[in-house]
């Protein structure tokens, strides 16, 4: 499968506004979101549109609370191949994405082949899905895991606008 390259959509002040609104809140209403970020519902909608259409909002989603839901576990795995060639590094993508426990799959350079992230509700279930997806496999190398112990930092903003993704002081 061969990703194809697009030019990015330009983006205004508006855009801006409208995609930080989205990415705190994406279950306001078109009024609402109308209302925050200044501008009028029908221009709103046209613009949600154009950056839905564009694939600049590439997913409508809500975000949940793993703890919440019995899947405590979260793994963090670094996977080495014995083949590197595209052919297998995007079979080996094709396999993790059969996966419902794997949340996010890179392929990283320098180091091993891939970074995955996986929520599961124990150690057994974490063997379990281990087994079916890196062991099974006879072009895995190397499995390391890594279990988190506590998250401190969990975000899904993207930082917008010549900021450098830093929000500026609040004062007291």
């Amino acid at each position: 499968m061969q990703e194809i390259k697009t030019e990015p959509i330009v983006l205004d002040e508006l855009d801006l506004r409208i995609l930080e609104q989205l990415q705190a809140d994406n279950s306001l209403t078109n009024h609402e979101l109308a209302r925050r970020v200044h501008a009028s519902a029908p221009t709103c909608l046209r613009r949600v549109r154009r950056l839905l259409d564009g694939g600049v909002i590439e997913r409508q989603v809500a975000i949940l609370d793993p703890s919440k839901l019995g899947s405590s576990l979260t793994a963090i795995i670094e996977i080495t191949l014995d083949v590197q060639t595209a052919e297998a590094l995007q079979a080996f993508e094709a396999h993790v994405a059969r996966e419902p426990a794997i949340l996010q799959c890179y392929r990283v350079s320098p180091g091993p082949d891939f970074i995955i992230m996986a929520q599961v509700t124990d150690m057994p279930a974490y063997h379990a899905m281990a087994h079916r997806v890196f062991t099974s496999q006879a072009n895995v190398r190397n499995v390391r895991c890594f279990f988190s112990i506590h998250r401190s930092k969990f975000e899904t903003r993207i930082p917008l606008g010549g900021s450098g993704g830093q929000e500026p002081a609040s004062s007291p």
